[in-house]
């Protein structure tokens, strides 16, 4: 009897054989010639980089490895970030949300680590990434991570594997999250190696080779995973509304929707068990049907509607989840999820909840307690790091954005079509001298806008390129900026629902109330909160002398948000003037003002900015333009349709 070290006899062949030389030249000239002809037809397609790539020989060889018995999972998103030269602003931005309230285990900020330090700096870290290229962000999250003591020595294992697989030292910062039912890890990684050069990962190993690695490594800490914890995690599956990898292996086994389970090769009998009791799950849902002993029909749109499925159910979790950190319940039945489709669509109410929808790309939500009694979960995109992040218990009007031109872009095109193609600040004046410098300076920062998006092209003098085809680009920058932000968020209120009654001030409530169409409101939630708040600040202007009942109407003051805007500025410029000294200033329009920014007040009536001079100051209405000279000298003209606002040093009438 043979050993199995017989089995096979090794024959080796002459040196020198001429046939192996003959094939192994002919097999070099057909990847040549195939390869030139790839290079002639699509070699910029075809070229993809990966062989230079670190980690490319790692990615490759974990990319084809089955996974072991008992080896736990390791999920893993990964991102790669363009960063725009010399501005730094989104780096920083992101590490501010990994840092956000709320995150650790005990509901306090999150805190950067490094390989070294438990404390990283992150300023630090902003200001070496200035210069770099590119940017990876990771999301880590052991299936395991509970189990987990702590999750910084797990990814500092991970970024040591990481290094050794690439061959180069790596520069990164890590947050952990305790703040979803699953535990996790963002790391942001610098896109430069030891030696200042770009860092170029291999796709394989993004996609397969570091997840395998922290797989083995989460194995080693926790140990192989148990029978029992295996069959526990499958039989969860079993009746979850989601995908799940038993749906992934039914899709596998029909890939024409028809299912046979007697001609499939027998498995672990605890998986078929499983298999079974999913199909007769999603034979309840409607999603499968048997047709006979052992014969199964799958819906051929499963895996679409079973990831539909995971989405809602995901969603009504955040929507009470939200409204229970809030204090408030609702009934079955009053949630809806916002759909802004092709535009029109719109909502009103004060957002209860706020977070991040997708993490990696930092895409938000806001969970919105509407006028009309129901609970909106809506999708609001990616913020830039100028925008501000939605404030809870404001009263917010949300609208779903139009990709289509506006009239300003319209104004623009005419003005360009009347001067060879070029639109500038100067030549707009001339071409209207009735506009007003707020009203220009809008066209302006529009295309601004679009000069950064590659839309428009700016000349040394200051004046842009505007195209024939201008309002045709336009609509396509717009279809961009709805898919980033699909929502556009307008604040009614800053100050929450239930100060507004006797608030000193021209609020949302008042506004409502002279308005010629009122919202509609609904019979319970906010509803009828607003409607109650309605009824109580209509008895209090009829104290202040404000309005008067007559004829079983209310009738209001003439100009009354004028009215209660300017005593709500009186009260404020008071309590200024007895605490700093200053003598208040009004401005009216056609004054020049000239101070310094010293900050922004949210009154009742709005928003306001403090200006600052020598013996006085003014306050004026807000603009965010001015949050970048916060401390610093502006000039503003003052307008009827506003002020003109401009960074710098100018004598004015006003100084």
């Amino acid at each position: 009897m043979h050993g199995v070290d017989d089995e096979f006899e090794v024959k080796l062949g002459r040196i020198g054989n001429r046939k192996a030389r003959r094939a192994t030249s002919y097999l070099r000239r057909v990847r040549q010639a195939a390869e030139k002809a790839g290079a002639r037809s699509q070699c910029k397609s075809n070229f993809s980089g990966g062989r230079i790539s670190r980690g490319y020989a790692q990615g490759a060889m974990l990319a084809g490895r089955a996974r072991a018995k008992g080896q736990r999972r390791v999920v893993i998103k990964a991102r790669i970030v363009r960063i725009k030269t010399g501005d730094p602003g989104a780096i920083r931005a992101h590490l501010r949300y990994v840092q956000r309230d709320g995150v650790t285990r005990d509901g306090d900020p999150g805190e950067l680590y490094d390989a070294t330090n438990d404390r990283a700096d992150g300023k630090a870290f902003t200001e070496r990434s200035a210069g770099d290229r590119h940017q990876f962000r990771f999301i880590v999250a052991p299936e395991d991570s509970a189990e987990l003591p702590d999750l910084e020595p797990f990814i500092r294992d991970l970024m040591r594997q990481m290094e050794s697989d690439l061959g180069t030292r790596l520069d990164w910062v890590a947050a952990d999250h305790f703040n979803t039912g699953h535990p996790h890890s963002h790391i942001v990684l610098r896109g430069k190696d030891d030696e200042g050069q770009d860092l170029v990962i291999a796709r394989d190993y993004i996609a397969h080779g570091l997840r395998a690695r922290a797989a083995d490594l989460l194995t080693r800490e926790l140990g192989p995973e148990t029978e029992i914890e295996a069959v526990r995690k499958l039989q969860q599956e079993v009746t979850a509304e989601r995908l799940t990898r038993l749906d992934q292996a039914i899709l596998r086994d029909a890939p024409d929707g028809a299912l046979e389970l007697n001609a499939m090769p027998a498995r672990d009998p605890v998986w078929q068990a499983a298999r079974m009791g999913r199909l007769q799950t999603l034979e309840r849902m409607g999603l499968a049907e048997e047709t006979g002993p052992g014969h199964w029909r799958i819906d051929t749109g499963l895996e679409a509607k079973l990831r539909r499925m995971g989405e809602r159910g995901d969603i009504i979790k955040t929507i009470h989840r939200e409204l229970a950190a809030a204090g408030m319940a609702r009934a079955v039945g009053t949630y809806t999820t916002f759909d802004p489709g092709e535009g029109g669509q719109r909502l009103v109410g004060r957002i209860v909840g706020d977070g991040f929808s997708d993490e990696l790309r930092e895409r938000r939500y806001v969970v919105l307690d509407g006028i009309d009694g129901r609970t909106h979960y809506v999708e609001i995109g990616s913020l830039s790091a100028r925008d501000e992040p939605p404030i809870r218990n404001t009263i917010v009007e949300l609208s779903s954005r139009r990709a289509e031109a506006r009239e300003i872009d319209r104004t623009i095109v005419t003005i360009a079509a009347a001067h060879d193609g070029r639109y500038s600040e100067r030549i707009h004046r001339e071409f209207d001298r009735q506009a007003s410098g707020q009203f220009v300076a809008s066209h302006v920062r529009r295309l601004e806008a679009m000069r950064q998006d590659g839309i428009v092209s700016r000349l040394g003098d200051g004046s842009f390129v505007v195209g024939e085809d201008h309002l045709d680009r336009v609509v396509q920058y717009e279809s961009r900026q709805r898919s980033r932000i699909p929502v556009r968020i307008a604040v009614l209120s800053w100050q929450r629902l239930e100060d507004l009654p006797q608030a000193v001030g021209a609020t949302w409530l008042d506004r409502q109330l002279v308005a010629r169409t009122r919202e509609v409101l609904g019979h319970s939630g906010m509803g009828s909160e607003v409607e109650a708040a309605m009824r109580t600040r209509r008895q209090w202007l009829i104290e202040q002398g404000l309005a008067r009942e007559q004829d079983g109407q209310v009738r209001y003051a003439r100009d009354l948000l004028r009215t209660l805007e300017a005593r709500e500025l009186r009260q404020t410029a008071a309590e200024i003037a007895a605490r700093t000294g200053l003598e208040h200033r009004d401005v009216k329009a056609g004054d020049n003002l000239t101070g310094v920014y010293r900050r922004m007040l949210t009154l009742n009536s709005g928003r306001f900015a403090l200006i600052e001079r020598s013996h006085d100051f003014a306050l004026v209405p807000w603009r965010p333009v001015l949050e970048r000279a916060r401390g610093q000298t502006v000039t503003g003209s003052v307008g009827g349709e506003g002020i003109s606002w401009s960074i710098g040093i100018k004598r004015g009438i006003g100084r």
